[in-house]
């Protein structure tokens, strides 16, 4: 059973049918940011992204877990505007976990079976989704409240 409240239909649908991101980082160069491929977990409301510990994102992660990003589609038309903006703390992987995200992440992106590369959980805390199908500046929104127990 999950710690914090379920999410909004729409942004649960969303992020299910979504595979990048944007992730926003500070380092002490400033900030940075990075696209990546990711799968979405419901059951811990989680972004799970594979990346480099080369990687300046990577690096600056380690130093300042707490990151910010966006999940968005292109588009032209402004009625069908859709994305997410949120904020998460990211953490590797623990190894206890590692073999079961790195099997579901590869059922998404076949490839990364050729990849050796750390596997990151985007723990999300905050989401704002826009979603100017249901009408123009449509807003859902999330934050994860921990039940106390």
């Amino acid at each position: 059973m999950a710690d914090f409240a379920a999410l909004p239909n729409a942004i649960l649908h969303y992020l299910e049918q979504q595979h990048v991101l944007t992730l926003a980082t500070q380092d002490a160069d400033g900030l940075w940011c990075a696209s990546c491929f990711y799968f979405f977990d419901s059951a811990s409301a989680s972004c799970y992204l594979m990346t480099s510990d080369s990687s300046r994102h990577t690096q600056a992660m380690l130093a300042k877990p707490h990151i910010a990003g966006t999940i968005a589609e292109q588009t032209r038309n402004v009625a069908k505007i859709q994305g997410i903006q949120f904020t998460a703390i990211a953490k590797p992987v623990a190894e206890a976990d590692e073999k079961m995200i790195k099997d579901k992440y590869c059922e998404h992106f076949p490839v990364a079976r050729l990849k050796s590369a750390p596997l990151w959980q985007l723990e999300l805390q905050t989401i704002k989704m826009t979603d100017n199908l249901l009408g123009f500046g449509k807003k859902h929104h999330w934050q994860r409240d921990i039940k106390q127990a």
